[in-house]
């Protein structure tokens, strides 16, 4: 997931495999790299499991400002796995979440969630299928790790109004919504372009968009219009996020002196003598590799 402006260039190597978590191990993994553009020479080296959860629900909360209802107090979540809490904590902070409903087919997800969540002051409710956390949340968040063309949710199931996070869908041939319910809501994306390939868009290509996120933060379309349309985020996660928060985390490591060096990169009296660190030890020895920071 490559990104670059006129000084960073990033990019994040990131895996889905839904089903690590059956042998102990993480669904999605990730590390990404912050570098100069006009040296290319790398900045920062990072894990970016963590973050990319960080900035999956940044998004989820960007998006809900705008196009939820500002008295959204109850939430859905379809799915309570690795990224459940942090959506909850993202969408808690920009509205006024008081309730929870939450449903997973894995009951030991469920269990995870309850816990993690206790003491953050929201009524908690465990549902035995979706229509049920469903069907008077104000908001919804889909985010399962399945890989094929689901249906969770079909319009009838959602009260007038709601807004629905779609984040489950995220490459091709994975969706999680009725194409029937996508036609009935107020679509919008992050990036129009990627999300026709691989978000809920995919099944309909030729269905246009209200709007992408920037257009509407910006002031150059409006949000939400009244308060019985559906709004949907179709988010899939695109490089300028991770560029984003790679950029936070530099500048954050530097402020705060966190993180450690290591040496990846070769200092030449002679830039073009490369082939020098190898014939001649003691020269490469007292012009040690530059150090970089690796967080």
């Amino acid at each position: 997931m490559p990104c670059s402006s006129d000084k960073f260039y990033s990019f994040k190597y990131v895996n889905g495999h839904p089903g690590n978590t059956l042998k102990g191990k993480l669904s999605v993994v990730a590390f990404g790299v912050l570098s100069e553009v006009e040296s290319g020479y790398p900045l920062l080296i990072s894990e970016m499991t963590l973050l990319t959860a960080f900035r999956t629900a940044a998004v989820a909360a960007l998006g809900a400002k705008y196009l939820a209802r500002s008295e959204s107090s109850h939430l859905a979540l379809v799915g309570t796995g690795a990224q459940a809490e942090f959506m909850a904590h993202a969408l808690k902070s920009v509205l006024p979440i008081e309730q929870i409903s939450y449903f997973d087919r894995d009951s030991q997800a469920m269990k995870k969630f309850a816990s993690n969540m206790q003491g953050a002051g929201v009524q908690l409710n465990p549902h035995g299928g979706i229509y049920g956390a469903v069907r008077d949340a104000d908001m919804v968040v889909t985010a399962t790790a399945a890989k094929r063309r689901a249906i969770l949710l079909r319009r009838e199931e959602l009260k007038d109004g709601a807004h629905l996070h779609a984040m489950g869908g995220d490459c091709p041939g994975k969706t999680e919504l009725d194409p029937n319910l996508v036609k009935q809501c107020r679509r919008v994306v992050e990036f129009a372009e990627q999300t026709r390939l691989e978000g809920e868009m995919q099944n309909l290509p030729d269905l246009p968009v209200h709007a992408e996120l920037w257009e509407i933060v910006s002031g150059q379309k409006p949000g939400r219009e009244n308060d019985r349309e559906i709004t949907l985020l179709d988010a899939v996660g695109f490089g300028l996020e991770d560029y984003s928060v790679l950029r936070v985390v530099y500048g954050l490591a530097d402020e705060f002196g966190v993180g450690q060096t290591c040496d990846l990169i070769p200092e030449l009296d002679d830039p073009k003598n490369l082939f020098g660190l190898l014939v001649s030890p003691y020269r490469a020895a007292t012009n040690p590799p530059i150090k970089y920071s690796v967080r």
